[in-house]
């Protein structure tokens, strides 16, 4: 059975996916429509993507910005990876605050809403990640939050970065667009 669970920032919430283990193996759903409305989302999957990365890879901290922001479910399918959201809607409860939760294969998914940063660091030799997004890839929206500038403490001494995300603004120096 899925099930949803709050986290420390409104609106992000981590899923137990529903998994199967037999004699031929796992199966594991990651997506329904249905049991999403039942609990109270209304999100529509524009766009689907993976990446693969290899230990101590951070990515993030992503986001798109308005008019083409969008709400992010997250799931592994190999690997295990240090999840992490940045609330940056300035009017919500949880403004600046950041959550993590391991997330491994056959486990848990991440449902991130609009108005968040997020991002992962890679804690096997490689890691393949899932992004199911509620809007379109819009080059001029695409943004981030420096990693290292927000409090979180990653755990990692050397982490592998895109010079992209090493370019991020600070936390402290970002104007949010996000209400």
């Amino acid at each position: 059975m899925i099930s949803f669970n709050a986290t420390a920032i409104n609106d992000v919430f981590v899923i137990d996916n529903f998994r199967s283990d037999d004699e031929r193996g796992k199966f594991v759903k990651t997506y329904n429509t249905e049991k999403l409305q039942e609990a109270g989302f209304d999100i529509v999957i524009n766009e689907s993507y993976y990446s693969q990365s290899t230990k101590d890879v951070i990515r993030g901290m992503h986001f798109q910005v308005p008019p083409h922001d969008h709400e992010k479910l997250v799931y592994v399918t190999q690997g295990e990876i240090l999840d992490v959201v940045l609330d940056i809607r300035k009017e919500s409860k949880s403004y600046g605050k950041c959550m993590a939760v391991i997330v491994n294969e056959f486990e848990k998914s991440i449902l991130i809403p609009k108005g968040c940063a997020h991002g992962f660091l890679t804690l096997t030799e490689t890691a393949t990640v899932i992004y199911m997004v509620s809007s379109i890839y819009n080059p001029s929206s695409d943004s981030g939050i420096l990693w290292n500038s927000f409090g979180f403490d990653w755990k990692v001494k050397d982490p592998i970065l895109s010079e992209r995300d090493r370019s991020f603004v600070q936390f402290s120096n970002f104007e949010s667009p996000f209400l």
